[in-house]
């Protein structure tokens, strides 16, 4: 019989294509991948960053298209939005709400004011007017005055519910201003019911004019709530003259 070949295995070297090598040429550049990839996200985040801030501080796409005028009585909203000259050309965020709120309480009839930006496009002007508590003559019409002193608005009629002052120098910085008012703020109820008019050559000489011809000297402004108090108790008594410039001892005559 023939001999038989060795079954044994034959081992032939095969080369692999250069495969191997492509995957060890591949792996520095993945591991230079990872670490530029934070440089990467952080330079997307401040190019996204830069664009909103552009578009909130630089473009006028959150600019003021409308103006809101709140809190007005006596004052027309189109007379505060006319005075506060809000500007369509200005971002929201640079907009000076400071300035706006001072041109608002330029107004005679304005106390004060603040200014509200709403986003994205509307500014909110608050306005607190003048309240009048007083009145003065002023050539031939009536001035109002504000418990400041402050004469704001004049009217052709005299409020019949306000009292009427007679002032060398009626405003803010008279100090016989301010004393016959805080005696106007300080009277009861039945005082100003017959009340017609209150004068004040100075600041100690406030005296109350009521109907029938009789007066209430009050003196300085000191102590008005007592005054007022002890003045209404002895309306009845007869006389012409009250003094209470001294509510310790009353006189009347």
């Amino acid at each position: 019989m023939p001999e038989r070949a060795p079954t044994g295995r034959r081992w032939r070297l095969v080369r692999g294509g250069g495969l191997p090598a492509a995957r060890f040429a591949a792996r520095p550049r993945r591991r230079q991948f990872r670490g530029a990839l934070p440089y990467l996200v952080v330079l997307v985040v401040l190019a996204v960053a830069a664009g909103l801030g552009w578009v909130v501080y630089g473009s006028t796409l959150f600019a003021a298209r409308t103006v809101h005028v709140e809190g007005v009585s006596t004052i027309s909203a189109d007379e505060v939005r006319q005075v506060a000259a809000v500007p369509s050309d200005v971002p929201l965020s640079q907009l000076d709400t400071h300035a706006v709120a001072r041109r608002v309480r330029a107004i005679p009839a304005v106390a004060e004011a603040r200014v509200v930006r709403s986003w994205p496009s509307t500014v909110t002007v608050v306005v607190i007017e003048r309240v009048a508590v007083a009145v003065v003559p002023r050539g031939g019409q009536w001035m109002l005055l504000d418990a400041g002193g402050v004469p704001y608005r004049t009217v052709p009629a005299r409020p019949p519910k306000l009292p009427l002052l007679e002032l060398a120098k009626p405003g803010p910085d008279d100090r016989s201003t301010a004393a016959a008012l805080s005696v106007v703020l300080a009277l009861t109820d039945g005082l100003r019911g017959k009340l017609l008019k209150v004068t004040a050559p100075t600041p100690a000489q406030v005296t109350l004019h009521l109907a029938g011809g009789r007066t209430v000297f009050w003196g300085d402004a000191e102590d008005s709530a007592r005054k007022a108090t002890v003045a209404t108790a002895i309306l009845n008594r007869p006389g012409n003259r009250i003094d209470v410039s001294g509510p310790d001892v009353v006189t009347v005559r």
